[in-house]
């Protein structure tokens, strides 16, 4: 690796990022006019199926299977390699332009909120579901919420970058972070040695947890599973594979995704009707 001596000022000459160079600038706001749609239920989802993304769509789909008809949501799809969160009518929801971002117009005036674990509390506190009552479970639960929202960027922006999407490959940062990776399932496998699920019974901080380091483990993020050595991680491998069954997991899984096996795209979502033979071809086909 050659040696790099930053100058007194850093400025903004060329793209930098790798494959997702693109989206990367150093300022915020809108870049051109974009309407943003609103479908027909009170809950308005804009998204994609990254990890973050898929928390969202895992819990609305969750609230929904337990008979909280309050959660009905229109998904619609924001394509970042497009520059969707650009667009004027996304800032209005997120000013940080990421996905996902919700909009509730269910209460009165309509509430915006965004950053996925926000997103998160704020769904289990309205539905009050997947959420302890219990006052020493609901810090537990939310000391491991934020554990992920703290730990995610080690594995996504660190490993995930410099070992699948770095134009070059080098071994400082791959190793720093693959090494952080694993003390963080480390820290995982040691909770969940003595704990079926993350505080008490199945919430939002497992699916929070799951969607990032879940899917790591079963092989769908970075394509690192043999080089981190995840079937190591016993107890890891459990709790991941039992929330991986869940049908409102699967479901939540294909919402606003544009990428992969076609039978697990759904774009857009506006009804349980959308997706529901897609479904049954997926659970065919496995």
């Amino acid at each position: 690796m050659a040696e790099y001596t930053p100058p007194k000022v850093w400025t903004w000459d060329a793209e930098s990022g790798g494959k997702f160079a693109s989206i990367n600038r150093p300022i915020a706001g809108a870049t051109h006019d974009k309407e943003r749609p609103v479908g027909k239920h009170p809950i308005q989802l804009y998204s994609l199926a990254t990890p973050n993304g898929v928390k969202v769509t895992v819990l609305l789909e969750e609230l929904l299977a337990a008979g909280h008809t309050g959660a009905e949501y229109d998904a619609w799809l924001i394509n970042i390699s497009d520059g969707d969160q650009f667009g004027s009518g996304f800032v209005e929801v997120n000013p940080n332009s990421k996905i996902p971002a919700l909009m509730d117009h269910s209460d009165g005036a309509p509430q915006r909120v965004f950053e996925s674990g926000s997103i998160l509390l704020y769904l289990a506190e309205k539905f009050g579901a997947f959420m302890p009552t219990d006052p020493a479970l609901k810090t537990e639960m939310m000391n491991w919420l934020f554990w992920q929202m703290g730990s995610a960027p080690y594995l996504g922006g660190g490993f995930g970058h410099f070992y699948a999407y770095a134009p070059e490959k080098f071994e400082y940062p791959i190793n720093r972070f693959t090494m952080e990776t694993k003390r963080q399932l480390d820290v995982m496998d040691r909770h969940l040695a003595e704990n079926e699920y993350f505080a008490g019974d199945y919430s939002i901080a497992d699916i929070a947890i799951w969607s990032w380091y879940g899917q790591l483990v079963l092989g769908r993020l970075y394509d690192a599973a043999e080089f981190l050595d995840v079937e190591s991680y016993t107890n890891v491998m459990r709790w991941a594979k039992a929330i991986d069954a869940r049908p409102a997991v699967l479901r939540g899984r294909m919402v606003n995704r544009p990428f992969g096996e076609p039978e697990m795209q759904l774009h857009e979502r506006h009804d349980a009707s959308d997706f529901e033979t897609k479904t049954q071809d997926k659970i065919a086909k496995e």
